[in-house]
């Protein structure tokens, strides 16, 4: 059985004052019976690990360089993550390939760093309103699975997370069909692609997940958790979508 995951995307949001929010998630949660992880800012990430103490919250990292080291001002590397306390580490998140023109190569480059540091790589896969309406969502997907998840990829070392661009953000959510499709057409391309491990990747939704909709979400077949957004900001937020998982 695959472990359920809600893991938290705080993106370029949060300060030492939100850290009151993390005591507030762990005090809510304290023996929680899914995997919690929050991938706040690198400035945040070793108070984050910090204050959990004892507790099993995950802390991750939002992305990383494909090296280990060497001179790339600004950037960050997996080793360097790991050091400060991250287990985690999202790559490929349609923020990244869109702002930073990153591509699927580059991708399984931050995917292959991350498990060579020895942390969790969250490979983001997803489609953009033109692509869906064209009917080339599963062509964009695929193609990106294809080229983003390293051939080597087991439960342990990678997750999935299935995001639909148009949804992210914006309060549009894809619908519960929608979804089933999409991560139905994902655990069978794992399967063709990894074999050994395809049953124990887990495939994450993401995109304006909410207390409101995480139900409905998590009931359909093959969604293992979410990845959260602006309600992962906040415990009031976070915490009911966390309960719905643990009572899917």
């Amino acid at each position: 059985m695959r472990r359920k995951l809600a893991a938290g995307n705080w993106k370029m949001n949060g300060s030492m004052s939100a850290m009151s929010e993390v005591d507030g998630l762990v005090k809510a949660h304290p023996d929680p019976s899914v995997d919690i992880l929050l991938c706040p800012p690198a400035t945040l990430i070793w108070s984050m690990a910090s204050m959990r103490g004892e507790h099993p919250m995950a802390v991750g990292a939002q992305d990383c360089h494909a090296a280990v080291s060497g001179a790339h001002t600004g950037d960050i590397s997996a080793p360097m993550l790991r050091e400060a306390g991250a287990s985690h580490v999202i790559v490929g998140h349609s923020e990244r390939r869109a702002d930073h023109r990153e591509t699927s190569e580059e991708v399984l480059t931050k995917a292959e760093a991350a498990h060579a540091a020895g942390l969790v790589a969250i490979v983001c896969l997803g489609e953009t309103l033109e692509e869906r309406e064209a009917g080339r969502t599963l062509e964009v997907v695929g193609a990106q699975l294809a080229a983003s998840v390293p051939a080597s990829a087991t439960g342990t070392d990678t997750v999935i997370a299935y995001e639909p661009v148009w949804a992210i953000g914006t309060g549009k959510v894809a619908t519960t069909d929608e979804i089933a499709e999409v991560h139905a057409f994902l655990r069978a391309e794992l399967r063709r692609s990894h074999p050994s491990s395809a049953a124990e990747i887990r495939l994450l939704y993401g995109g304006s997940v909410k207390a409101s909709n995480a139900a409905e979400i998590f009931a359909v077949p093959d969604v293992d958790g979410a990845l959260v957004g602006g309600a992962s900001l906040t415990a009031e937020q976070f915490s009911p979508i966390i309960r719905a998982l643990e009572a899917s």
